[in-house]
């Protein structure tokens, strides 16, 4: 029997065409991040994931690609091999350069990891509603970045709101003003998804005498094991 076989006789079960199956991996492999809540798209493709988990899971596994998804906040994401996924066995090392990867820049970095702060600091306060979410406001952010960071977030407007935008393709992060950035009035959804992409390990390296050191070790870390190459909706 050869794979394409064995996939359909898999899909007789769940009810997902060969076509659907095939849109499902391309998007997971594409975006590395499936959010339900983003778009009547991605609610269609959660649901039909959850239907046919089992066979994605195997699917992916045989590319050694790793799938998180978790019901309770309705999203899922793929890891590339050797990731190393908070809450998941650690996998072996070994190399890998593929498209599952990209590097994000220091700004972005630093952006990554002072909102997975502030998100920890909404969860220890309650602040989170039920879907999981915590809002803050670029004001707060961008303090929180010199503070814990000693840096500050780009200078220009647009560079800025690119480096929001950046997280925002990755689903870490939601807003809808752009018009918001030029005031720094404006309001940050940040999705419990961020807990998966940034450990508590990186969080508490924010405490560190050595700041760039650690935003440099953490870019590394994000580049090569937890970040998918994202394209904009």
């Amino acid at each position: 029997m050869s794979l394409k076989e064995y996939v359909n006789q898999r899909l007789e079960k769940t009810l997902v065409s060969e076509l659907e199956f095939q849109e499902l991996i391309i998007r997971l492999m594409n975006y590395s991040v499936i959010l339900r809540d983003e778009s009547q798209t991605e609610l269609q493709l959660y649901d039909r994931l959850i239907r046919c988990r089992d066979l994605v899971e195997e699917y992916l596994g045989l590319m050694d690609i790793q799938l998180l998804i978790d019901t309770r906040f309705e999203y899922a994401r793929v890891f590339p091999p050797s990731s190393e996924i908070p809450g998941m066995k650690e996998a072996e090392d070994n190399a890998w350069s593929g498209s599952l990867r990209k590097t994000l820049s220091q700004y972005e970095v630093a952006l990554v990891l002072v909102i997975r702060a502030q998100y920890e600091k909404s969860l220890k306060e309650g602040k989170i509603d039920e879907k999981g979410i915590a809002l803050d406001s670029i004001e707060s952010i961008t303090i929180a970045t010199k503070n814990l960071l000693g840096r500050g977030l780009p200078e220009k407007i647009g560079e800025r709101k690119k480096t929001f935008q950046r997280l925002r393709q990755l689903r870490l992060i939601d807003f809808r003003i752009d018009e918001a950035f030029e005031n720094g009035e404006g309001w940050i959804k940040i999705h419990p998804m961020i807990v998966t992409f940034v450990s508590n390990a990186a969080v508490e390296a924010l405490v560190s005498e050595d700041i760039d050191e650690q935003v440099s070790d953490a870019q590394t870390k994000i580049s090569d094991d937890e970040v998918g190459e994202s394209l904009v909706s």
